[in-house]
């Protein structure tokens, strides 16, 4: 009975360490902000390569080489017509992800400069003073 239940935790800790490990590949995919930049482009539908590269404002070869590499992982979809190729969004689970994070981070961002204006409301930072002003007069003539 005892090695029943020990291999049963074993294989358990092996179906997460294969879904661990999967999930570290996702979030690695999308430790890059061009390709966040990318998703952000994409989210209300499909767009040519172009017109991504103008949305992201990156060279043409970084933008392609950021797309293949989601393309591959499955994030996104290609299609080609004429000589245009075509990127969506494959994934939405990917989106709603990264919406969910960003609205967060955003949050988080807006609560620190809330933060910031009220202590600068109630104790505001010295004004800095010119150097000129606080010297003595004709200490700038001893100086010389």
């Amino acid at each position: 009975m005892r090695h029943h239940a020990y291999t049963h935790i074993v294989n358990r800790m092996n179906e997460l360490d294969r879904v661990f490990e999967q999930v570290s590949h996702y979030f690695a995919l999308l430790a890059e902000p061009t390709r966040l930049k990318i998703l952000h482009a994409l989210c209300d539908g499909e767009k040519p390569v172009g017109a991504v590269v103008e949305t992201v404002g990156s060279s043409q070869a970084n933008v392609s080489r950021h797309l293949n590499a989601m393309f591959r992982s499955g994030v996104l979809a290609r299609r080609k017509e004429a000589n245009l190729v075509y990127y969506a969004i494959a994934d939405q689970s990917v989106v709603e992800l990264c919406r969910t994070v960003c609205v967060q981070v955003a949050a988080r961002i807006e609560d620190d400069a809330q933060q910031v204006a009220m202590v600068d409301r109630f104790m505001p930072a010295e004004p800095k003073r010119r150097t000129a002003a606080r010297r003595k007069p004709g200490a700038a003539a001893a100086a010389r």
